[in-house]
């Protein structure tokens, strides 16, 4: 074998067979090399060329008799199996979403390479004129330059796609909304579905594009030529880990027939390896977690600017004591232990009383009467169109992560407006249900829908006590008196119960609580902006 390096923008790959040569013209990146087989130096005449992708896939499509196929041949970094989710050799128009991260650059790198014909785009939905003097340079315009530095390697061109307006409406005002309400949203779900694949896609519709493409770690499995009428189902990844089908359980059928996850075979230490032996220009560039639009604008500083204060009190779940003051109840969400600055703790936020703005928190959130199995769901999207035929064998999410419940869902009717809601009965024990988060459902591989957590506690299982409650209810706050002095605990591991106990040796002491600057996603809901 001779190894020869060509100039962009073409290199070509010469295979002999035992009848005669084939030239295949191919699109190659920058990082792959010329590679010519033979059994001795001789000039080559080629009878054929083909259009076709790097890793050549000499098929019945380009009317080569099976004397003359050759396997797929790896090529560079790339190999067959790499591009199992990217349609290779179909050569389509596809729009690739590029965010200047490591993923969605590996996807366009391997669509590519696939044969497909890429145009980038980078979606600004940011709308920094809130916060004018909070950045001394605008943060995303990093992401811009890596994403332009992506492109120029490959000769893709990228287009700049404004889409803050259609955010601001369609995600942020609707975020704002449900904190006011007490629940919990999940930004991400909506971006995916009203932004990514709602927005964007309107917006290119009329332009002839095949396909739009992501960096998800995800799978489509998208019906044959042959059967066009049959869905494209949403299946999860290879990367258990980093799967991200939770993100896009509320997708519909007509959205989800025209995406490709390039990623979706592939595990994230592939990825990184590809990014590094393909030099992307950001090999080495972090992860990036958190609510995509905010960039390095503290999520408290956004809602108390698009919310506002209003002091309020925490109350213990167990006994109802007075602990301290908080901001205002959107700030906290059920499960969420950051921002409290309670000693003795770890605390947890257990509950919330919206109408009169107390937070209920408890030290002993694993303890047996906190565990939840049964909640509703409403809001429902079914991948297919239409709801199953059978509820059966079904696993769901209730946050992002590799964990599934088994579980048990039935269909039913809202009394007080008709909304069809399924109430579902998870397997397991689950503190951390949050109203207004999502919960996706799934059969074995396959993602099948989402819904919106509707209720926080069962009624017969609240985690708050009727002292609390009724002590919530008091409408002179200042009949509560001063702040109950906490009692500082033994440390204790995290599944058993730290309620204080008569021989506890710790000492007293007083305490002013403040909320923390900085209230970050749950550890487990952190994700790569794709």
């Amino acid at each position: 074998m001779v190894v020869y390096s060509l100039p962009l923008p073409l290199r070509f790959l010469f295979l002999r067979s035992s009848r005669q040569h084939h030239l295949l013209s191919l699109a190659l990146p920058a990082s792959l090399l010329f590679v010519h087989h033979h059994h001795h130096r001789s000039s080559f005449t080629p009878s054929t060329i083909l259009r076709t992708s790097p890793l050549c896939r000499v098929a019945d499509s380009v009317g080569l008799d099976d004397h003359h196929r050759h396997p797929l041949l790896p090529i560079g970094p790339i190999s067959p199996r790499h591009l199992e989710c990217s349609l290779p050799g179909e050569r389509r128009k596809v729009a690739v979403l590029l965010s200047g991260g490591v993923d969605s650059s590996v996807s366009l790198r391997l669509l590519c390479a696939a044969g497909h014909s890429c145009t980038a785009f980078y979606l600004k939905i940011w709308f920094q004129e809130d916060f004018d003097n909070f950045w001394s340079a605008c943060p995303w315009d990093e992401d811009l330059k890596y994403a332009e530095a992506v492109c120029k390697q490959v000769h893709v061109p990228l287009e700049v796609v404004h889409l803050t307006d259609e955010y601001w409406n369609n995600v942020v005002s609707h975020m704002i909304s449900e904190y006011r309400s007490g629940r919990t949203p999940n930004p991400d779900v909506l971006c995916n579905t009203r932004i990514k694949f709602g927005a964007f896609m309107d917006a290119i519709s009329s332009s002839g594009f095949d396909y739009i493409a992501s960096g998800h770690y995800a799978r489509v499995i998208h019906p044959p030529s042959h059967c066009q009428d049959g869905p494209s189902i949403l299946e999860l990844s290879a990367d258990m880990v980093k799967d991200q089908t939770y993100f896009l359980s509320h997708l519909s059928q007509s959205q989800l027939r025209k995406l490709l996850f390039p990623l979706g075979c592939i595990s994230k230490d592939e990825v990184r390896r590809l990014a590094a032996e393909l030099d992307l220009p950001n090999k080495d560039r972090k992860d990036s977690q958190g609510i995509c639009f905010l960039g390095k604008l503290k999520f408290s500083d956004f809602v108390a600017k698009h919310i506002g204060e209003m002091e309020g009190v925490i109350l213990e779940a167990e006994t109802g004591d007075f602990l301290g003051n908080h901001r205002g109840y959107w700030f906290y969400t059920v499960g969420q232990r950051q921002g409290l600055r309670l000693p003795g703790g770890p605390w947890y936020v257990v509950g919330k009383d919206v109408k009169n703005n107390v937070v209920f928190v408890s030290r002993n959130y694993f303890s047996f009467d906190k565990r939840r199995r049964t909640f509703q769901v409403g809001s429902l999207s079914w991948i297919s169109g239409s709801k199953p035929d059978q509820l059966d064998q079904i696993q769901c999410k209730v946050r992002h992560g590799p964990d599934f419940y088994d579980c048990s869902v039935e269909m039913q009717v809202r009394d007080d407006n008709q909304e069809e809601v399924v109430t579902v009965d998870i397997s397991k024990d689950d503190q951390g249900l949050a109203a207004g988060q999502f919960a996706a459902f799934y059969r074995g591989r396959a993602c099948i829908g989402s819904g919106i957590i509707l209720d926080s506690w069962d009624d017969n299982r609240s985690p708050v006590c009727s002292k609390a409650l009724e002590r919530a209810k008091l409408k002179d706050k200042s009949l509560l008196g001063k702040p109950v002095k906490i009692m500082v605990q033994p440390h204790t591991s995290q599944g058993e119960s730290s309620k204080s106990s008569p021989d506890a040796k710790s000492e007293p002491r007083d305490f002013n609580i403040s909320l923390l600057d900085d209230i970050r996603q749950k550890p487990e809901e952190a994700k790569e902006i794709t």
